[in-house]
């Protein structure tokens, strides 16, 4: 990746110009980029499908916001690693004051992703225990939150101390060293003996096969990422009526596209959602970027600025 300057897009009817404030990082920027995800753009492509910024000018027909509006982006049309980036007026949504650019970039990905789990793929239920395994990350932030508001026993696994700290802050009720050779028997420990009713897996190619053994009756794993093939035994999930489930945020249906960003829009109101920026980077250093997201013990979000 390089930075270069290109023309200034401009927005055609039912689009907007964002001035991007900030561009949220994620994983899945590094597959596309590396040419290993399912998604592959035309080449030469901008990353970006996260950011924030003002709203800099719109298309005909466009009546939901207005030149100088602050907005976060879901999806895009031009890529948000820039300095301006077009965006259907349906992908573009309100961001209150008290909410930074950078904290705005890193909403759509994370939230989205962690609201949809939870509620639409596990179907999470208030009084039922959830066990965030890499919770220190964006979407493991997110989940930590919505799931504590949901009404949930919220349990998360981090690295380091500063990790668990997080953890601890952002709504896990008891937080757990991954690397510590017993931290499952820990967790069994702290349900009882009947394990977690949902696990949200960050890496299931470490912790899938592990995740059986973790899982409560009729327990649902969601998993959220993954960077290789794992082997499991059914059999730890066929005694316990339990079932492993996955999900991509693109699949969304527009339907529930619309109730994560109305659950997103109340969360920033009433400050239950608390978006945390781990690092912010030139944009111009995007592949250290890239370099950052990938790299262990990652804690928030990581956005680029223009």
């Amino acid at each position: 990746m390089k930075l270069e300057d290109v023309e200034t897009p401009k927005p055609s009817a039912g689009q907007v110009l964002v001035r991007i404030g900030a561009a949220g990082v994620n994983p899945a920027d590094t597959y596309t980029r590396a040419g290993t995800y399912a998604i592959k753009p035309q080449l030469p492509w901008t990353p970006g499908t996260d950011g924030a910024g003002t709203v800099d000018a719109i298309g005909d027909g466009v009546t939901k916001v207005k030149p100088g509006d602050r907005v976060y982006l879901a999806r895009n049309l031009s890529g948000t690693y820039a300095e301006l980036v077009l965006a259907l007026e349906r992908h573009v949504h309100p961001l209150p004051d008290r909410v930074s650019f950078a904290q705005g970039a890193a909403l759509y990905v994370p939230y989205g992703t962690a609201y949809h789990a939870l509620a639409h793929v596990a179907r999470a239920r208030a009084n039922e225990t959830v066990l965030v395994h890499g919770a220190s990350g964006g979407v493991g932030v997110a989940a930590l939150q919505f799931a504590r508001a949901m009404g949930l026993h919220v349990l998360g696994t981090a690295g380091t101390a500063a990790g668990l700290a997080l953890c601890k802050r952002e709504g896990a009720h008891e937080a757990f060293d991954h690397d510590d050779a017993s931290y499952r028997d820990a967790i069994l420990r702290a349900t009882g003996g009947r394990g977690c009713d949902v696990i949200l897996e960050m890496l299931a190619n470490v912790n899938l096969g592990h995740d059986g053994e973790l899982i409560a009756r009729r327990g649902r794993v969601v998993v959220i990422g993954s960077r290789g093939e794992v082997t499991i035994n059914p059999r730890d999930f066929m005694t316990k009526s339990a079932s492993i489930r996955a999900l991509l945020l693109w699949n969304v249906t527009d339907d529930e596209e619309r109730e994560i960003h109305a659950a997103i829009g109340a969360g920033l109101e009433n400050g239950t959602l608390r978006p945390v920026v781990g690092k912010e980077i030139p944009l111009a250093e995007a592949p250290r970027a890239h370099v950052a997201v990938m790299a262990r013990g990652a804690h928030g979000k990581i956005v680029l600025v223009p």
